[in-house]
This record gives structure tokens, C-alpha cells and sequence, in this order.
């Protein structure tokens, strides 16, 4: 049995930033498998973890020999390796080179299969590990990919941060892994305030006995839970609750080695601000966590979680005090500032803020916004008072971006307007609609909620979306500058799950009439289609995304690309009726029909000239015709395609029954009317010849 070790292996670093930190724990466990399997070291498990100063790998069970190599590589063919006269050629030579071999050594054997080939048979005894590690561990340092990174110093080598300390060590033997002029030792650092600074380990076994002295906790996950658990034992100790963002709650885990959890508070007459405001001081800008009571409502009291000494604790939350204290001072008097101003003048001050060099003003948008929300309000079928109350919404709903809250909180842009618009005396739907505009911001978001919303949203997505596809500045690739696929699935979205009536041709047309005098050399025709066909890019993926077959989308989109509703509609009613036998049956002989159908026939078929299944088929489809016309008015889907499973009976007795390329044309062509006017009753539904069984 091969005798093993542990390895310890830690990347001492200052301060790495923290989404950063998570992508380089982990690609160094990927990168380490990667070498590792490559070097032939066998290992029970590789481990990796990350603290902001330090990223550590663990390999337990790691072997002290690589195993042993036993190689057999193909070559060429016998005949082409060696002359008539036994010599070897060229090719086996070459082949003899690149493996490292003598010529003289290639094995001749047969493949098999009636062949004759040489091999290259190489044997490799496994090495010791102290001697493969140290490159490989060097390599792992190199191979780490950020997504800035920073030379220092005089030397060449590049990191995220400086690295300081490298630590490499196979059970108690240091391996001398290098980084730069760094080269790996035995000494740990701690924690820079509390704890031993610097730890000698005698083995890599004692790496968590290092980490107790120096007072840091390498384990993330460890990490957070204490943190969690903290956070809800402050809060628990306040009798309320804490306001815990995901994103906030895994940066603050990345940026503490020894976390303490404590409470602070601010003044109480902060609280008149609005919550958004107050949250967002505390979350996004200092990190802290907002506590709530029983109601709901925010308290005068936070949580924050310090990398201090914890006996210190009182003097580090009394600075937090301090330093939310002035953020909350400036937010208040920008909000008081702001409540004071005129939406109107906000409004006029768009004019000096660029929305696209090509497409004018922030203001000149609105104004496109406004008018296109009319239009997408006469569309969906809104009344005059629910299309003014959007109308005044797209008016208002950029106003806040010159606001002094927005400029200081740009996250709260739309959330402001709705204070403001509230605070002015505007409807609540009015108001609701600028804070909903921008929603869905993301795919999975919520839709907005009311009528005005929705319409502004589309409103403000689809012109955002024509003029940039007018400009030339349709997205490649990964590159989006202007988030046209989000806002495509946003539009879509509201459609799909929000119960927004709104066709892409109307649509797109109305933002197109937006442009007529910003961009006069506009192609409409030319940029309609890109934007269409852009959303139905969308779109199809979307309907994919909620389970339902390529095919069956593609089936629906090549005859309703139009009309989102209606498409999700089909392809709703299609997916399930695609499990049922009767579809199956069906599938086969509408194939079969539409493979013999002639469309420049026509469908008037002659009934002189039909028999009794001939007959039995024209009766059965001009009564599928009738039923699925008035189907498809009402959208009844399930209803046609019962009606068109009724049609199997018919078509499979007249495919029993007759020959339908009979040698005698008028038969022939009457024969192929029939399967015309047949195949035209499915492709009112959809182009079920896209359909793959």
C-alpha cells in the first residue's frame, strides 16, 4: 500500500476583494485536481478554502509516489512505417522522435481488425512527491485567473493583491514552492491585530492549531455560519429581526478573518427618512445590517460585523456609530433638499444628461417614452384614465435621476421617484408606475404590478432597443452595453406572465415613429425586423426555459412570432397534447400527407371524382375546418387540436383506401387538393412539419 501525507498549502495575501476571494477558491480546487491527476498523485481528498488574507489548499491522503506509467500509443501503420526493404521511414521516425523512443524500439503488433501497426510502449516509475510538488504548486500560484491583477515591487510576477507569505508543507517536510522572489516556508501569519503573528508549523496536520493562535478562521463556510448565527443572536438580544441581503451577508463573510458581532445604534429621528434610504447607507455602503421589530418597521439600530479585537468591541462599534452618523446627516438633508424641489424642473433637467451620442438627451427619451406609452396603451385596450395615469408616469418616471438621493444612491433611482411623486401629490398609480418601470431588472424578476407600470416598462425597453439597433449597436457576442436582451425578456416577461396585450409589430412600428426626426435616414423596415427577429430570439429561448420542446416552439413561432400571448398559448395547449397517443398516430399521417401535398394545386378538390373515403375525408375536414376557425377566434387551443386528432380516422382509411399518385391526373390532382385542404387545417395552429415525433 502506497504510504501518504497530508498537504498544506496556503497563499499568504493582503486583502482580496471579496466576489474575488469565492471565484479563487474556487478555481485553485479545480486547478489543484487538474495537476494533480496530471502528475499521477493519487489523493483522498483536495480541499480549498479562502480568508481575505490567505487562500488555502488541503490535499489529505496525498501519495508520497506518483504511480507508475504504463503507455501504449498507436503509431502509424506497419507498411507505411517501414519500407519494402524493413527500413524505417520517415513517418517512423517522426513518430519514434516525438515519444521519445528509439526507432528500434517501436513494437509491431496487429490491431484486430486486419492491421498492422508500430507502438510506442513507454514505462515511467513514479516519482517521489517531493519532488513533483514544488513546480506544481508554483504552477498553481501562476494559473490563478482575476479579473484584475497588479504587479508590485520591482519584479514581474502579477496577483490580485501583493502576496506575501507562501506556506507549503508535505506532513512535516517543506516543499519549496515559489512565487516571484517568494519561496514557501513553515511560518503562518495571524490575524493583523489579535492573536500570534507569526506561527512555525511543525507539520501540516497542525495548520488549524496555527489558525486558533493566530486568531483567523480560513473556512468560509465556517466563517458565515458564525456570522450568521451572531447576527441572529444581536438581533434576537434586540427582540427583533435582521434585514440580511445575500449579497451584503456574503461580502461582510470575505471581509473578516475573526468575526465579531455587535449592535449599534443612531439617532431615532433618522427613521423619517425613507427606509430604502436608510438600508442602503447601512447595506451597500458600510455593510451593516438593519434591524426591524415585530412590526415591520426599522429600528434606530444596526448590526455589524467588525474584524477587531473583541475586547475592543465597544470603542469599533462607538467609530461605526460615528461613521453612519454622518452617511444618515447627508442622506437626510439630500432628501429634505429634494422634497423641496420641483419633479417638473427635474424633468427639464434631463436635457443635460446624455442618454446616447447618437440618440440625444435623457429628456429627448422621455419624450419618446411618453408618446410610445400612449401608443402601447391604445394597444393593450387600457381606458383614457388608466392610459393618462401612464402616460404621467413615463413622464415622471426618469425625473429622480437629478434628484440628490439618486446621485448619492444610484440603486434608489425609480424607488426616489415614488417618494417624491407621492410626496407632490401625484396618483398612487402614477406613483407606482416610475418605481415599477424598471422592472423586471433582471430574468426571474417580478413583473410589475400595475397596468401603468407595465406600460412604461415596455414603453422605455422597446425605444431603448430600437435606437440602438437604428444605431448600428445590436449586441455581439457577450457585449450588451445597453442590456437590450435583458430588456427584450423583460417586455417579454410582462406578456408572458404579467397579462401585458401587446403585439411585436404594433409595438416596435410605435417605438420606430419615435425616431422620425432624431435619426431621419432611418431604414424602419430594415430595423423593425432586427428587433423582431431579436425579441423572438428571446422569446423562443424563454419558452424553452419553461419546459417545452424545441420543437414544438419552433412549430408555434414559424406561425405566430407576432403575438407572445398567443404563441405561449400554443405551445401550452401543444406540449401536453404531444404525450397523448392519438398525436402520435396523427404526426405519422400528417407527414405522410404533407410530404405529398402540392400547396400550387390549390384545395378545391373535385367531389365527382371521390369515393366513399375520399368522401368520408373532404366531410371530415369541412367540419374540422369550421370548428377550428372558431377555435382559433376564441383561443381555444385544446379544442383544435381535439379537432385535429379527430381527423387520424379519416386520413388513415383514405391512405388504406387509395393510391394517391394514381397514374389517371384528375384523380391524382383531386387527391392532392384534398391532402392540401388537410394540411392547411394544422397550419393555422402551427407548422406541424417542424415537429420531429
Amino acid at each position: 500500500m502506497t504510504a501518504t501525507r497530508d498537504l498544506l498549502f496556503e497563499i499568504g495575501v493582503e486583502e482580496i476583494p471579496s466576489a474575488a476571494l469565492y471565484n479563487a477558491i474556487g478555481q485553485l480546487k479545480t486547478l489543484a485536481v487538474k495537476a494533480l491527476d496530471d502528475a499521477r498523485l493519487e489523493y483522498a481528498e483536495v480541499r480549498t478554502y479562502g480568508a481575505p488574507r490567505r487562500l488555502v489548499l488541503m490535499v489529505d491522503g496525498l501519495a508520497e509516489v506518483q504511480a507508475d506509467q504504463h503507455l501504449k500509443i498507436k503509431g502509424p501503420a506497419l507498411r507505411a512505417a517501414f519500407d519494402a526493404e524493413g527500413l524505417p521511414t520517415r513517418a517512423a521516425e517522426g513518430f519514434a522522435r516525438g515519444r521519445g523512443i528509439a526507432v528500434e524500439d517501436l513494437v509491431r503488433e496487429a490491431d484486430g481488425v486486419g492491421g498492422e501497426y508500430v507502438y510506442a510502449v513507454i514505462d515511467s516509475v513514479g516519482l517521489p512527491a517531493a519532488d513533483v510538488l514544488p513546480a506544481l504548486l508554483s504552477g498553481l500560484v501562476t494559473r490563478l485567473d482575476w479579473p484584475k491583477s497588479q504587479r508590485w515591487g520591482a519584479g514581474t510576477v502579477r496577483f490580485i493583491r501583493p502576496v506575501r507569505s507562501l506556506v507549503a508543507l508535505f506532513g512535516a517536510d517543506v516543499v519549496e514552492a515559489t512565487f516571484g522572489d517568494i519561496t514557501a516556508g513553515r511560518v503562518v501569519s495571524g490575524h493583523r491585530f489579535i492573536g500570534e503573528q507569526a506561527i512555525e508549523l511543525p507539520s501540516a496536520e497542525e495548520y488549524d492549531r496555527a489558525a486558533e493562535r493566530g486568531c483567523f478562521v480560513y473556512d468560509h463556510d465556517e466563517r458565515a455560519r458564525m456570522v450568521r448565527e451572531g447576527i441572529a443572536a444581536r438581533a434576537a438580544d434586540m427582540g427583533a429581526t435582521a434585514v440580511v441581503p445575500d449579497k451584503t451577508f456574503a461580502e461582510v463573510v470575505n471581509l473578516v478573518e475573526w468575526p465579531t458581532v455587535a449592535v449599534g445604534h443612531f439617532d431615532a429621528d433618522f427613521l423619517s427618512v425613507p427606509r430604502e434610504v436608510l438600508e442602503t447607507a447601512m447595506e451597500s455602503h458600510q455593510r451593516y445590517f438593519p434591524l426591524q421589530g415585530a412590526d415591520g418597521a426599522l429600528l434606530n439600530a444596526f448590526v455589524v460585523v467588525h474584524n477587531g479585537d473583541p475586547e475592543r468591541t465597544g470603542q469599533i462599534v462607538a467609530g461605526h456609530e460615528r461613521v453612519i452618523r454622518a452617511r444618515l446627516s447627508d442622506a437626510a438633508f439630500f432628501y429634505r433638499e429634494d422634497l423641496a424641489a420641483s419633479m417638473e424642473d427635474w424633468v427639464a433637467g434631463l436635457d443635460r444628461i446624455v442618454f446616447q451620442e447618437k440618440l440625444g438627451t435623457l429628456a429627448a427619451k422621455v419624450a419618446r417614452v411618453e408618446v410610445l406609452t400612449g401608443a402601447l396603451a391604445s394597444l393593450a385596450g387600457a381606458d383614457p384614465a388608466a392610459s393618462a395615469e401612464a402616460v404621467r408616469a413615463a413622464h415622471l418616471c426618469k425625473a429622480d435621476l437629478v434628484s440628490h438621493v439618486v446621485v448619492e444612491f444610484p440603486s434608489l433611482q425609480g424607488v426616489m421617484g415614488r417618494y417624491y411623486a407621492e410626496a407632490a401629490g401625484e396618483s398612487p398609480a402614477v406613483a407606482q408606475g416610475i418605481v415599477e418601470h424598471y422592472r423586471p431588472r433582471y430574468a426571474g424578476d417580478t413583473v410589475p404590478a400595475t397596468l401603468a407600470g407595465m406600460l412604461v416598462s415596455a414603453a422605455d425597453k422597446l425605444d431603448t432597443m430600437v435606437g440602438i439597433f437604428a444605431t448600428g449597436s445590436a449586441p455581439t457576442g457577450s457585449a450588451d452595453p445597453y442590456a437590450l436582451r435583458r430588456g427584450a425578456i423583460g417586455v417579454l416577461a410582462m406578456v408572458f406572465d404579467g397579462g401585458l396585450k401587446l403585439t411585436l409589430d404594433e409595438a416596435i412600428s410605435s417605438a420606430l415613429d419615435g425616431y422620425g426626426e432624431t435619426l431621419p435616414a432611418l431604414d424602419r423596415d430594415a430595423v423593425g425586423r432586427a428587433v423582431k427577429e431579436f425579441m423572438a430570439g428571446r422569446m423562443e429561448g424563454m419558452l424553452k426555459d419553461r419546459g417545452h420542446a424545441f420543437d414544438t416552439v419552433a412549430a408555434v413561432l414559424a406561425v405566430v412570432s407576432d403575438d407572445p400571448a398567443d404563441a405561449l398559448a400554443r405551445v401550452e395547449a401543444l406540449t401536453p397534447f404531444r404525450d397523448a397517443e392519438a398525436f402520435r398516430d396523427l404526426a405519422i399521417a400528417y407527414g405522410r400527407a404533407a410530404n405529398l401535398c402540392r400547396p400550387e394545386l390549390g384545395v378545391e378538390a373535385d367531389q365527382s371524382l371521390m369515393d366513399v373515403q375520399e368522401q368520408s375525408l373532404a366531410g371530415a375536414v369541412a367540419r374540422a375546418e369550421g370548428v377550428v376557425a372558431d377555435a382559433l377566434r376564441q383561443r381555444a387551443y385544446s379544442a383544435v387540436l381535439d379537432e385535429a386528432a379527430a381527423l387520424r380516422d379519416p386520413i388513415d382509411a383514405f391512405f388504406d383506401a387509395v393510391l394517391v399518385m394514381d397514374p389517371d391526373p384528375a384523380l391524382r390532382d383531386m387527391r392532392l387538393r384534398l391532402l392540401n385542404r388537410f394540411v392547411a387545417v394544422f397550419a393555422a395552429f402551427a407548422d406541424f412539419a417542424r415537429l420531429e415525433g
